[in-house]
């Protein structure tokens, strides 16, 4: 019975918050014309009915000057372009399986009047060689669209967004705004998340993309997470993650160096390990495991004390964060930063690789305080600033109804009882 209610009143909040959503009021279509016009076939700015339109890739081999000359333009505008222009268009760094465009003349001479270079699916870079010759970069008219999606775990966080045919990217920008809070290499089936977040368009109907988070809610291990996005310093514009009391999600470390793997083992000074013969000895790291070649992050700004090679540790990279903190990655197959280089949180330092003493491909984390090793997984890290008092009150005004919207959105694959309830309340 106690089940049943529960789940009444779940509807019972779900039909509250599709009442509280208007509805745009039907228009009555007075008058109907039919129109015909000549349709004008426009892109990029220009009318393409005034050129014969070639479309490519660019090759391997291929370059600016080659293509330009091989279309009948001459040599000193081609000059011109990669000496006036270089700051905008730098003809040097023209990548393999990028799409171009070539307008060309219409008449026998076929000679390319407009080069077009699509650097994304949104930006590009024309060269004009009309009359004077110029350069210039573009951008197509891009649609947002807003969505919602949330699901349930069973196996991981991945998985359960790509089922929903969303777009890869999500799942990292979740896991980013929730990297300093929920350990994602510990996450439970049941845990939740819900999400809200813009997709761009381009001409209305090509996807190019995901925008970061605007807001999200994270249930795990029971305990609920809400993350709002807010511009926590108007005058270097940025933006952090807050929860609904204000506090910064963001911590000075980050939780673990591999945004995604397996942690395969734990600190322990009582540990036998099989590559010694099964022999106790302590094991002052926290082990994570991913495929070679996987992305090692700093967990917090500091500098490179060290990246070299030594014995066991293999290659390994250290970071004095300040004069508390430091940390180190081994086992790497290559370290991306040197000594006396300073790193931001989230870095790139190296790859995961086998060097040193391991049987396995993974990087062992290693976490000093005080100049003394310890568990990095039971040290209550350092919280950054909350939001300034000042900004409070705006905040709490802009998150309301955002969080009035996460509440009202469902999980899918209801219970059967919960389905058929919701059929009779429709």
């Amino acid at each position: 019975m106690n089940k049943l209610w529960g789940i009444v009143v779940l509807l019972m909040a779900v039909t509250a918050c599709k009442n509280d959503r208007t509805t745009e009021p039907s228009k009555e279509i007075t008058e109907v014309k039919q129109v015909v016009e000549k349709v004008i076939t426009k892109q990029f700015g220009f009318n393409f009915d005034n050129f014969k339109v070639k479309v490519d890739t660019v090759k391997w081999g291929d370059s600016f000057g080659e293509l330009m000359l091989s279309h009948k333009v001459d040599y000193p505008k081609i000059a011109q372009v990669s000496q006036e222009y270089k700051d905008t268009f730098d003809v040097r760094k023209i990548r393999v399986g990028k799409p171009y465009l070539i307008l060309q003349s219409k008449d026998t001479s076929e000679t390319a009047q407009v080069f077009i270079y699509q650097n994304d699916p949104i930006n590009y870079t024309v060269v004009d060689f009309r009359d004077e010759v110029v350069a210039y970069k573009e951008k197509k008219e891009v649609k947002y669209v807003e969505r919602e999606a949330s699901g349930v775990i069973e196996t991981s966080l991945s998985e359960a967004i790509l089922a929903q045919g969303i777009d890869y990217n999500v799942t990292n920008n979740l896991s980013e705004v929730y990297a300093w809070t929920v350990d994602f290499f510990k996450l439970q089936k049941g845990d939740k998340f819900k999400v809200i977040y813009k997709e761009k368009y381009i001409n209305d109907s090509i996807y190019a993309g995901a925008e970061p988070i605007e807001a999200a809610y994270f249930e795990h291990n029971g305990r609920p997470i809400y993350a709002f996005a807010y511009e926590n310093d108007s005058l270097k514009s940025i933006v952090d993650y807050f929860d609904e009391e204000a506090n910064n999600l963001r911590r000075t470390f980050l939780r673990a160096p591999l945004k995604f793997g397996r942690m395969s083992s734990r600190y322990n000074l009582k540990r036998r390990i099989r590559y010694y013969g099964n022999k106790i000895r302590p094991h002052r790291g926290t082990d994570y495991a991913a495929p070679v070649g996987t992305p090692i992050l700093a967990t917090a700004d500091g500098t490179v004390t060290e990246s070299t090679r030594r014995g066991g540790n293999g290659k390994y990279v250290k970071i004095r964060h300040n004069g508390t903190y430091s940390t180190q990655y081994l086992h790497m197959k290559k370290q991306k930063v040197k000594r006396g280089e300073f790193v931001r949180q989230g870095d790139v330092i190296g790859w995961i690789g086998m060097t040193g003493n391991t049987s396995g491909p993974h990087v062992c984390y290693r976490f000093w305080r005080n100049g003394r090793q310890v568990d990095p997984l039971k040290e209550e890290l350092p919280k950054a600033e909350p939001l300034a008092e000042t900004l409070q009150p705006a905040y709490f005004a802009y998150i309301e109804p955002i969080r009035a919207q996460l509440d009202c959105m469902v999980y899918p694959d209801l219970p059967e009882e919960a389905e058929e309830l919701l059929t009779l309340n429709q």
